[in-house]
């Protein structure tokens, strides 16, 4: 099950994954490979993504990055302390760049991407201890539907 850093797995990390689930699917049925991202602030969405990089015809339009842009925008700050990511992939490492540029507290995914991983997979850009913030890491939250929607994704595209 759903493992993290401090072992705190709260109630709503299920709920707000469900969410970010629908986004993916959102995602996948534009083409998209099917990422989907929430920021949540106080218990309330502040900011939604999913990935749109080839509908924007721009690399850096993951679903993290989007999701962030939109809750800074919200909440009037480029600084995210206190709030929550949510996300159905593993982030990259631009992605989690992103996230401890933003102060994210607390990272909530569902399956790991063991080719592009920055948090887990493959790099631990969001909790190391060289740099000078680090966000509380929780996997494997729906990670099992993370995954299949995934694998469909490239099965029908193949």
């Amino acid at each position: 099950m759903a493992r993290s850093q401090s072992g705190a797995i709260f109630p709503a990390d299920e709920f707000f994954l469900r969410q970010a689930l629908e986004l993916a699917r959102e995602a996948a049925d534009a083409g998209e490979t099917p990422v989907g991202a929430l920021v949540v602030a106080n218990g309330v969405i502040a900011g939604r993504g999913s990935n749109a990089s080839i509908t924007r015809r721009d690399p850096t339009a993951h679903a993290e990055i989007l999701a962030i842009r939109e809750a800074a925008q919200t909440l009037g700050n480029y600084r995210l302390s206190g709030c929550h990511l949510y996300v159905t992939l593993e982030p990259c490492v631009m992605c989690a760049g992103a996230m401890v540029n933003a102060r994210i507290e607390r990272l909530v995914f569902g399956a790991r991407d063991l080719r592009f991983g920055g948090v887990r997979g493959k790099f631990r850009i969001a909790d190391s201890d060289l740099l000078n913030h680090r966000t509380t890491v929780v996997e494997g939250v729906l990670g099992a539907d993370c995954l299949q929607l995934m694998q469909e994704f490239f099965r029908r595209r193949r």
